[in-house]
């Protein structure tokens, strides 16, 4: 993935923190990242496993409220998930997402009337969010692969809300392999706690992907 990051995180008493981020800002921090997409499946029902991780520094958007400072994140995502064909194109399923995110803040906030003042702050969460995912899929010849899939949660119960959105094109090289790209944009609104406990991750990533499949059985059609 080529990720950019738009978005504000905070911890315990301080105010919320600013993230603007683009690829290359994002891969010049960047210390490990993983994504990992499995699937079993026969002619009606699917399993998945989406699993990313994230480890990186960013720098913090300079602002009203914010002068300079930098935030280390450790963000690791995981989401199993179950659909059911209705129709050869469509598919709806239940899934949870499994977010684990540690934050740390050393920036500098600007005071009134000039001058500026250090700030630290870290923390951590995990929480898990039910999802109801749509997937609209097309194998053409059993070469070129399409999808469009998407998915809505959260609700309250571990986020306040948390979407997401992914489109891909592909082809299958043969009966093993097959390279897809396309676009996947996720968005997630959590903000628990009060004063001290608060911890605050409103973010959204999203970018281009590349994707090298492995297929371990068989691809033809049930």
């Amino acid at each position: 993935m080529f990720p950019y990051m738009d978005g504000e995180t905070g911890t315990g008493d301080l105010l919320s923190v600013p993230v603007d981020a683009n690829p290359g800002d994002i891969f010049s921090k960047l210390k490990m990242a993983a994504m990992l997409y499995l699937e079993a499946r026969t002619s009606k029902w699917a399993i998945t496993s989406d699993l990313v991780y994230m480890n990186l520094k960013q720098e913090v958007t300079p602002g009203t409220l914010f002068h300079s400072g930098e935030v280390s994140a450790k963000e690791l995502i995981w989401e199993p998930a179950v659909l059911y064909r209705i129709v050869p194109f469509w598919e709806v399923g239940l899934g949870s997402r499994l977010t684990r995110l540690s934050t740390d803040i050393d920036a500098r906030r600007n005071v009134f009337p000039a001058g500026t003042e250090e700030v630290t702050a870290s923390g951590s969460k995990t929480w898990i969010d039910p999802v109801l995912i749509t997937r609209l899929s097309a194998d053409v010849q059993q070469k070129w692969l399409f999808q469009f899939r998407g998915d809505m949660g959260g609700f309250g119960i571990g986020s306040d809300l948390t979407w997401q959105l992914q489109a891909y094109a592909g082809y299958r090289f043969g009966k093993v392999f097959q390279l897809t790209g396309g676009y996947r944009y996720l968005s997630v609104d959590y903000d628990k706690g009060a004063d001290a406990e608060r911890f605050v991750f409103n973010m959204a990533s999203f970018g281009p992907v590349v994707r090298f499949g492995f297929n371990f059985l068989n691809t033809g059609n049930k």
